[in-house]
């Protein structure tokens, strides 16, 4: 089932929110400061591009970096991707089947916003990462 939701989400909303991530990423990465940023648009990226089967976890001991961290990528690029969602969630929830999908899109919002502290994990093991 969760590869058949995975090509479902590829195909409708997947695709075009994982380039929005890669074209924040690649503009993150420009300057030396932004290179985390950059790498946690990627890490995001790919778990928008096929997000059934995998969930967001708390990291351990990320700490007042991290926090920090938020409110910088918050203001740069965590806007304008969760807007992406927000849009794509409500273009998917007019349809039945596209329901499931709108809800998955409305899931991602918060990474958007605040990815740095978390962790992407296999949702068979989502304690394994703590």
């Amino acid at each position: 089932m969760k590869t058949i939701l995975n090509v479902i989400w590829l195909i409708l909303c997947g695709f075009w929110m994982f380039l929005g991530y890669i074209f924040a990423g690649l503009l993150l990465c420009i300057t030396i400061i932004g290179i985390p940023f950059g790498v946690a648009a990627f890490r995001i990226g790919l778990y928008a591009l096929w997000p059934f089967g995998y969930t967001v976890v708390e990291r351990r001991g990320a700490g007042a970096p991290s926090c920090v961290g938020n409110v910088l990528w918050l203001i740069l690029a965590g806007w304008w991707l969760a807007l992406g969602h927000i849009f794509t969630g409500i273009a998917l929830c007019v349809t039945i089947i596209g329901i499931p999908l709108g809800i998955a899109n409305f899931k991602l919002i918060p990474v958007s916003l605040l990815p740095l502290g978390k962790e992407i994990v296999p949702t068979d093991q989502p304690f394994a990462a703590r």
